[in-house]
C-alpha cells in the first residue's frame, strides 16, 4: 500500500489532500495513512480522533499521520494518542521536505515507537507569508469540475472562528500564477474551474498592487478565453468588489451561484461575532446581485445557537433565508472552539442549539424544494458529472441517464424528486 489520505472539512481541504499525497508518494513513503483534519466544529476534531482509532484497528502496521487544521492547533492532543506516528503542521503538509523528514524519522524507528514530543512537527503558522501554486495531476484526471486554490488563511478575527490559528494569516498566490494554472487544466480538458480560499474575497491584499478577486476573474476568463465556466467558491459579501459585480453582470461564463458567509441574521449577534456586515447589508448584496443577474443562486453559512441567542434573535436568522431568497444553506449547530472570545461568552443550551438547527435545517430544505419546483420546464446549461448526475449552472444537481463527464448540455428540466431535478 502507498499512502491513504482520509480528508475533513472544507473543500480547500481536499484540493489540498491530494498535494499531501503526491508529496508523501514522492517522498518513498508506504504504508501511510494520513488524516487531514479540520477543526471548524468540535465533533468535526471527534471523528478525526475517531477515525485514527478505527483505521489503526484495520490497519495495525501502518503509520499514521495527522495534519490539516486540528493538528495545527490541537498538535498535543493528536500526539498524545498512541496510534499516531506523526503530527504534521497546516503548511509544512504542503512541502516535500516535511514529508521526507518524516520518512527519515520513521526509518530511524524502524521497529521501535516514537516519542511524544519527537512526533510534532508543527511549524508557526502564523510566520508563513507566502503562497506557492500547487497543480496537482492526479487529482485532476478525468474529472468535469476542478479546484484551484488562490488564497488561503484568514486576518480577520470573527469571535466563533479558530481557523486563522490553523491556517494563519491571509496570503494570495499571484495572478499570473493562478491564470497559468487555469489555463494548464483548460488545455487538459477540464470544463469548469472553482476558485476556492479560506477568505476568498481578501484575495489579493497581499500582492503588489493589491489586485482584488474581481480582477483576478475578470483576467482568468480574458487570458483564458477557451475555459467555459469559472466558479466562485464562499465569498464574504462585505468584501465584494465592484470589478467581481461586473464579471457577475456581464461574462455568463462565471456561474450565477454564490455561497455567502453570512453566519447570523441579528445585528447583535453578527456584532458579538465580530462579523464586518448587518443584516440589511446582507439583504442589499443579494438585492443588488440580483438586479444584475436575476437568476442567480444564493446559498449560506448559518450558525444555530451562537452564543446569547435568543429565539427572537434566531428567527431573524431564520427569516433570512427568505429575505435574501437563499437555495443553499450549510447549517452549523455552533460550537465552542478552545481559545475563541465566544467560548467565553454565555452559552445557549446545548439541547436549543440542536433543535434550533433542525428547525434551519427544515427551512433550508424548504428552500430548496421552492427553487427545484421554479425550474421546472426551464432549459438549463447542465455540466456532466457522471453517468448518472450533472449539475446546472446555478450548482442544482440534475439526475441524468447515459451521461459522459465532461459534457455541457443544454436540457429542459422536466420534474424533480425533491432533491435533484430531472431532466
Amino acid at each position: 500500500m502507498a499512502v491513504d489520505v482520509v480528508t475533513f472539512g472544507c473543500r480547500l481541504n481536499a484540493f489540498e489532500s491530494e498535494v499531501i499525497r503526491r508529496e508523501a508518494e514522492q517522498a518513498g513513503l508506504d504504508d501511510v495513512v494520513v488524516i487531514n483534519s479540520c477543526a471548524v466544529t468540535n465533533e468535526a476534531v471527534t471523528q478525526a480522533r475517531q477515525s485514527i482509532r478505527r483505521l489503526k484497528r484495520e490497519r495495525p502496521n501502518a503509520r499514521v499521520v495527522v495534519t490539516g487544521c486540528a493538528a495545527q492547533t490541537q498538535a498535543a492532543m493528536f500526539a498524545a494518542m498512541p496510534e499516531v506516528d506523526r503530527v504534521l503542521g497546516n503548511d509544512d503538509k504542503l512541502h516535500g521536505e516535511a514529508w521526507r523528514a518524516t520518512r527519515t524519522a520513521f526509518d530511524s524507528a524502524a521497529g521501535f515507537g516514537i516519542d511524544r514530543d519527537e512526533k510534532i512537527a508543527v511549524a508557526d503558522i502564523m510566520a508563513v507569508k507566502e503562497m506557492a501554486p500547487h497543480l496537482v495531476e492526479g487529482f485532476q484526471t478525468g474529472l468535469p469540475r476542478v479546484f484551484v486554490q488562490v488564497q488561503n488563511g484568514c486576518d480577520h478575527r470573527c469571535t466563533f472562528c479558530i481557523i486563522p490559528y490553523g491556517r494563519g494569516n491571509s496570503r494570495s498566490v499571484p495572478m499570473g500564477g493562478v491564470i497559468e494554472q487555469v489555463r494548464t487544466l483548460v488545455e487538459r480538458g477540464h470544463v469548469e474551474i472553482v476558485l476556492t480560499g479560506v477568505d476568498l474575497t481578501s484575495y489579493g491584499a497581499d500582492l503588489p498592487g493589491a489586485p482584488r478577486l474581481g480582477t483576478l476573474a475578470k483576467q482568468i476568463l480574458r487570458h483564458v478565453p477557451e475555459l467555459k465556466r469559472l466558479r466562485i467558491s464562499s465569498i464574504d459579501s462585505i468584501e465584494v468588489d465592484r470589478d467581481l459585480l461586473d464579471v457577475i453582470a456581464g461574462d455568463e461564463r462565471l456561474m450565477p451561484h454564490l455561497h455567502l458567509s453570512l453566519q447570523a441574521g441579528d445585528d447583535l449577534i453578527l456584532k458579538r461575532m465580530k462579523r464586518r456586515h448587518l443584516r440589511a447589508d446582507a439583504i442589499a448584496f443579494c438585492a443588488q446581485v440580483r438586479r444584475l443577474r436575476p437568476d442567480i443562486a444564493f446559498g449560506a453559512d448559518i450558525i444555530a445557537g451562537f452564543p446569547t441567542e435568543t429565539e427572537a434573535m434566531f428567527s431573524r436568522s431564520q427569516s433570512l433565508v427568505e429575505e435574501c431568497d437563499l437555495t443553499f444553506l450549510h447549517v452549523f449547530p455552533y460550537s465552542p472552539r478552545p481559545g475563541t472570545p465566544a467560548a467565553r461568552m454565555p452559552q445557549v443550551d446545548s439541547r436549543v442549539i440542536k433543535e434550533r438547527a433542525k428547525r434551519l435545517r427544515v427551512t433550508g430544505e424548504a428552500a430548496l424544494r421552492r427553487r427545484l419546483d421554479a425550474e421546472i420546464d426551464a432549459t438549463r446549461s447542465v455540466l456532466i458529472e457522471s453517468a448518472t448526475q450533472g449539475r446546472t449552472e446555478h450548482f442544482v444537481p440534475v439526475a441524468v441517464a447515459d451521461g459522459t463527464p465532461g459534457d455541457v448540455r443544454a436540457m429542459s428540466i422536466t420534474g424533480h424528486d425533491g432533491a435533484r431535478l430531472i431532466a
